[in-house]
């Protein structure tokens, strides 16, 4: 039952972390040392990336209407809406960049993924979110709805994300982060770095379920029931953080988060001679 407990408690981490400009990387780090799964190290390292699954079908829940590329016409039959194909092209060319590097840099991403990284990453995005806001501050907005976004930019901001492979950075934070300096209204920033996240997610979670198989592991029903609980519970609770990032964005910018992150990094630096490595 343990597990069970604990397969809840990183959904709600995954939920939360995953799309509030925060990194998931770091407070996983700091909940590994507190709630270790009893299933091997294989399955776990597994779980964490799984689990992604339930906030991505969070994202097309909540933005259906903009993300499905048909519709019914006055006659009653199905026809394909532009805008959201076009939409679509510019997230497929917006994913090229994590695309490549992911594949080439996986292994060697795991191998420098321990806290002083993760901690000096947190610290450096979070001074950089600080910078960013107040040189943005009065500041007119290039690309203030989807539409507005060309294909050079999407690329641009894929660009950005393939920052986040580096561990402790933040996938939406990097992203959005990047959106902002190419002069994105921090909404249709944050929004482009939901969709963006979909192909981009869904392919490392189907990366890391064909590494450990190919490597010869299985697992049984019980650790079924885990990753389902916590896919389940990273679904729920990735509603409301992206409910409440796009409601908290519209009013306040993203210096909070930037402090936030540099108190975090800090922690879990200090945090090192107790933890380990």
């Amino acid at each position: 039952m343990l597990d069970f407990l604990y397969s809840v408690i990183y959904g709600i981490i995954q939920g939360i972390t995953e799309w509030l400009p925060i990194s998931s990387t770091g407070h996983l780090i700091l909940a590994k040392d507190l709630f270790k799964l009893s299933t091997s190290e294989n399955f776990f390292e597994m779980f964490l990336v799984i689990i992604q699954l339930g906030s991505i079908i969070a994202v097309v829940l909540l933005f259906w209407n903009k993300l499905w590329p048909f519709k019914k016409n006055t006659t009653g039959k199905i026809c394909c809406k532009p805008q959201t194909l076009k939409l679509w092209s510019k997230v497929l060319v917006g994913i090229i960049p994590a695309l490549i590097l992911g594949l080439l840099l996986d292994n060697f991403m795991d191998k420098i993924s321990n806290k002083i990284v993760v901690s000096v990453t947190l610290i450096v995005y979070g001074i950089l979110f600080i910078l960013v806001e107040n040189l943005n501050k009065g500041k007119k907005t290039k690309v203030n709805t989807l539409e507005d976004i060309s294909y050079k930019t999407a690329f641009f901001v894929g660009c950005f994300q393939a920052l986040a492979l580096i561990p402790g950075t933040s996938r939406s934070g990097a992203t959005i982060l990047g959106a902002m300096i190419l002069g994105f209204y921090r909404p249709v920033a944050a929004e482009f770095s939901f969709f963006i996240a979909i192909p981009t997610m869904c392919g490392a979670s189907l990366l890391k379920i064909v590494k450990y198989f190919a490597k010869g592991y299985s697992f049984g029903g019980r650790e079924i029931m885990i990753l389902f609980v916590g896919t389940l519970v990273s679904f729920l609770v990735s509603v409301f953080a992206i409910k409440f990032l796009m409601n908290f964005i519209k009013k306040k910018n993203f210096v909070p988060f930037g402090y936030y992150r540099i108190a975090l990094g800090i922690l879990v630096l200090l945090l090192i001679p107790v933890l380990g490595m």
